[in-house]
């Protein structure tokens, strides 16, 4: 199988939706136009007739159904292939293992970490603090003290419903505050998510909220007739994870998502760290971390054409 599927996605357009058709077909528009207009960008409305097979989609006020296609792919299995590909081309890989702390020094960092009860210690020329909500952390046990930039924390709940759906995924939006919510097929059942909310506290112990999972089922329920009259109770499943977002005082939802590149020093970082981004744009991070951090290498063979190179899932 592979690691990322074009998948069919679907925008209900109701009375009161605030998105209008022609808003939603110019943006589709401008995506194809990025896409050089391959067959994968190509969209349109769902004939009338077509909206019975909707996976129950409630009809009442709907005035439009915009189908268009996207990418899908499964975060852990990806990971897990760029993992293998790497240790391929001669990486390491120390995993589970804690990191304790580090010191900076005149040609790198001493990097001290724990491993199956025992403490290790490494040098390395850079160190590529790539912890996602834990980077504030790693980078706060770093001595002498470096430069941490601002940034919040931004919780994502999930919940799975005993609800099939299998035409594709639908992006809906909440009848109360207009943020977009998707609505898609997951292990035979339905996954509905996902929220924003500020999140303070350790990244560990991070859980749906009640108000949030009311929120989800609420959702869905204004789009699918079946939701209604589910409570928490028959939520089948249940996640949360953490974004990194800089620091505002905006709603999550309507901030910027750009990566944050931030170095010890220049031009010979000893330490990058990597805060916020998105999982569809990892190709294009990894590439900017390497350019920032090949004056600290130095000159060395090229193992591989990353951007050409082909990740496969495990079977």
């Amino acid at each position: 199988a592979e690691l990322v599927e074009l998948k069919p996605f679907y925008i209900p357009v109701y009375r009161d939706t605030r998105r209008r058709p022609w808003q939603l077909k110019l943006g589709l528009g401008m995506y194809a136009l990025l896409g050089g207009f391959d067959p994968g960008t190509r969209f349109g409305a769902v004939p009338k007739r077509d909206w019975s097979t909707l996976d129950g989609l409630d009809t009442r006020g709907l005035t439009a159904v915009i189908r268009y296609h996207d990418a899908q792919t499964d975060d852990a299995q990806l990971t897990r292939a760029v993992v293998r590909s790497a240790q391929e081309l001669g990486g390491e890989l120390a995993m589970p293992a804690n990191f304790i702390g580090a010191v900076l020094t005149d040609t790198g960092v001493d990097v001290t970490y724990e491993q199956n009860g025992a403490q290790i210690e490494a040098h390395a020329r850079v160190l590529v603090n790539a912890a996602g909500p834990w980077a504030t952390r790693v980078a706060r046990a770093i001595n002498p003290a470096i430069f941490v930039p601002e940034v919040d924390l931004v919780q994502g709940a999930h919940i799975v419903l005993p609800l099939h759906v299998t035409a594709g995924i639908y992006y809906v939006e909440s009848p109360t505050d207009g943020r977009a919510v998707f609505v898609m097929p997951w292990q035979g059942a339905t996954l509905v998510g996902t929220t924003e909310t500020p999140y303070v506290g350790d990244p560990d112990q991070v859980r749906p909220l009640p108000q949030e999972e009311d929120y989800l089922l609420a959702v869905a329920a204004r789009y699918f007739p079946a939701v209604r009259g589910m409570t928490r109770q028959h939520i089948v499943q249940r996640f949360a994870g953490l974004r990194v977002l800089p620091a505002a005082s905006k709603m999550a939802f309507h901030r910027s998502r750009e990566t944050i590149f931030s170095t010890d020093r220049d031009p010979q970082p000893r330490v990058l760290g990597i805060y916020g981004g998105k999982l569809t744009g990892w190709r294009a991070s990894a590439a900017q971390v390497v350019s920032r951090i090949v004056p600290s290498l130095g000159p060395r063979p090229r193992r591989a054409a990353t951007d050409q190179l082909i990740l496969r899932r495990a079977e």
